[in-house]
Parts: structure tokens; C-alpha cells; sequence
């Protein structure tokens, strides 16, 4: 029986691939989009939602910005919660106040916004805390992770994109998809299957070493105090994004931790957390490999509990989630961008700024078609 064809097929119902079939769709394309699963359950609902896009590098900024303006028109039509409340940066010590003044400077004040220590206190809700001073990012963006890309297949859905759930693609090449329960054509097939890319396209993974990034996280109750919509990142944050690190006082921040939160340090901790609703998500350390281990480490996640919960004022934090959460990482590349043959495009985020970059991405992948 001959495959049945649309314009677009999406491979992998994560943001990314979902970002693609909505902008897709937006320029009037047939879609079709094929998962393994039922639902979105990996990298884009175990993360925190939080759209940094102000922190990334100086020349990912337009793609960056072009995630910014699609996130905004797929929340505005399919309805997802899309806060506007950008970021908030306490620095507590001189170094990463210095990172702050000095990305400030680079950036302008519509990126950037410098804080005084009452400020910041306020603007993460504890008026005790002990800060230099501080910044805020207007243009970041906070989304559920849960809701978010669930929310928006069920959209598509509604709006006559196909979707195959349950179907395990095993071959992609000009056009045809192989699945466990029938085969599909399209004139073009972008492939976006995170870690799994090994799977498809072994080469490839190798060409770039992909590894599984996984990370501890945990969800707690939110105390009244702490605003719903919270997004604040710490001193290992601006040691991380690459935006922060290419300033000269970026040095001089990553000694400084060395020497102030070595425990931090020695979990790869990237200490944040953000609101949804009555919670707040918490985290994250950290660890890479090929084949992950499963379990979480109770004295890193204690660690990353306590350090995040000193931030806020929250003296007896109640714990209501832990997991662990993972995400394709490559020591190479944040971006995996290929053509296998003519008809086919693979798009993988190598590192953990999928839900950030994820309508850029599929902006720049329409583009390339």
C-alpha cells in the first residue's frame, strides 16, 4: 500500500519537534507528527520551563529572540500559561556582581537591568536576604514544562495536524519514515529525537559524542510569599550560560565559586528555581555519560534543596516531587543541525537550552526548507 504523504513529517513530539509542526503549520504546511510515546513525557516536561533567552551567547541573539516571538503566538493560540516576568539575578558576592555590571554594559538596559539589594530582595520575595545587589532580565519568559508542550500537540491536534503516538520510528531516509506500524511519506522529514538520535542516526551521534545529561530535580510547595511566577538564577548560572561567560569578569566569577561553593562546583550545579502555580521547581546538579544512572544522590539533592531554599527564606520546605530529569548534551556543539539527504533535516539540542531556543530552532529549520 503506498505511504501516505503530507508536506512536513515531525519526528519526536519534544518541544522542539512540536515548536517545527506549529510554525509548520503557521505557513499553511500538511503535518504530521510521529512518537514513540502517547504524550510529551521526556527532556521538555522535566525541565524548568524557565526561557532564558537574554543569557545566551551574542550570536544566537536573533535566533533567541525569534523563540521569544514564537512562544508568545503559540501561548496566545493555544492558550498556555507564558509569564512575562523575565529574571531575577542576586549577586552575593563582588565577583558576580562584577559579571552583572559587566554584561550590563554589553547588553544595554532592555536586556539587562541592574538591581540594588533591596530590590532583588523583593523581587524573589525575601526581604532578608543578603545580597551586594543584583539584576533582572525583562525579556525572559517562564512556561509550565508540564503543560506547555502537552497542551500544544492537543492544539495542533484541534487545529488537523496529524499525530502518530505510539509508533517506533527504525528508518528515515528521502522522504519515507519507517515506523513499527506502517510507513509514512512527506517531501520533508525533520528528525528530533533528543538522546535517541544514536537510534536513527548512529553516525551522527558519534560524530559529535552525544551523551544523556541528567539532572536532579525537585518540585516543593510554594510559600505565599514567593512570587507564582518566579524565575531567578544564581552566581553557577552566570559561570554557565554562555551569554555570562563571555565577559572578562567571568574568570574571576568561576574562581570565586571554587573557593565559596566548592560543593556546587563539584556537582556541575546550575542552582535555580522558578515558579508554577502553588510550587516551586529546584534545582539542578549535573552528570553525564552515555548509559546514565538512575538513581539520585540524596546528599546533591539536599545540597541543591538547602543552597536554593537560603536564597529564598524558606526555613521548612515541603517536598512533594523529586526526579530526575535528562537532556542530549554534546562537549562540541549546543546545536545539532544536519542534513542526512536532501529530503531530511536533523535538529538536536546538545545541551539544556531546548525549551529556551526551541521556536528559533524550528524558525531556522522552515527557513532552511
Amino acid at each position: 500500500m503506498k505511504p501516505m504523504k503530507t508536506d512536513v513529517i515531525v519526528v519526536g513530539g519534544g518541544i522542539v519537534g512540536l515548536a517545527t509542526a506549529f510554525l509548520a503549520h503557521e505557513k499553511g504546511l500538511s503535518v504530521r507528527v510521529i512518537d514513540r510515546s502517547t504524550q510529551p513525557v521526556g527532556s521538555s516536561i522535566q525541565n524548568f520551563g524557565h526561557a532564558c533567552f537574554t543569557g545566551q551567547a551574542d550570536d544566537v541573539q536573533d535566533m533567541a529572540m525569534k523563540s521569544r516571538e514564537g512562544w508568545k503566538r503559540a501561548a496566545a493560540a493555544a492558550g498556555l500559561w507564558a509569564h512575562e516576568s523575565g529574571t531575577f539575578i542576586p549577586a552575593v558576592s563582588e565577583a558576580e556582581m562584577q559579571v552583572l555590571q559587566e554584561f550590563h554594559n554589553k547588553r544595554g538596559a532592555e536586556q539587562v537591568q541592574l538591581l540594588s539589594r533591596e530590590e532583588v530582595a523583593q523581587g524573589i520575595g525575601n526581604p532578608k536576604l543578603q545580597a551586594l545587589g543584583g539584576a533582572h532580565l525583562p525579556l525572559d519568559m517562564r512556561v509550565d514544562p508540564r503543560e506547555a508542550a502537552p497542551k500544544l500537540a492537543q492544539w495542533l491536534a484541534g487545529q488537523g495536524v496529524e499525530f502518530n503516538w505510539r509508533h517506533e520510528v527504525h528508518s528515515v531516509a528521502d522522504g519515507q519514515v519507517g515506523t513499527n506500524r506502517g510507513d509514512f511519506e512527506a517531501s520533508h522529514v525533520v528528525v528530533c529525537p533528543n538522546y535517541r538520535l544514536t537510534q536513527l542516526f548512529p553516525e551522527l551521534a558519534d560524530k559529535f559524542d552525544l551523551r544523556v545529561c541528567t539532572l536532579t530535580m525537585a518540585l516543593i510547595e510554594r510559600p505565599d510569599k514567593i512570587p507564582a511566577g518566579l524565575g531567578m538564577l544564581t552566581g553557577t548560572s552566570l559561570a554557565r550560560y554562555d551569554g555570562f561567560t563571555n565577559v572578562p569578569a567571568a574568570e574571576a566569577l568561576r574562581a570565586d565559586l571554587q573557593q565559596r561553593e566548592p560543593e556546587l562546583v563539584d556537582c556541575i550545579a546550575n542552582l535555580m528555581v522558578t515558579g508554577i502555580d502553588d510550587y516551586l521547581l529546584i534545582g539542578d546538579s549535573h552528570d553525564y555519560a552515555y548509559s546514565p544512572n538512575p538513581f539520585i544522590d540524596q546528599e546533591t539533592a539536599s545540597l541543591l534543596m538547602d543552597k536554593a531554599t537560603a536564597y529564598l527564606g524558606i526555613e521548612n520546605p515541603r517536598v512533594v516531587q523529586r526526579w530526575q530529569g535528562s537532556y542530549a548534551d554534546s562537549r562540541s556543539t549546543n546545536l545539532i543541525l544536519d542534513n542526512p539527504d536532501a529530503q531530511t533535516t536533523v535538529a538536536v539540542v546538545a545541551s539544556g537550552i531546548g525549551m529556551t531556543m526551541s521556536f528559533g530552532i524550528a524558525a531556522e529549520i522552515l527557513r532552511q526548507l
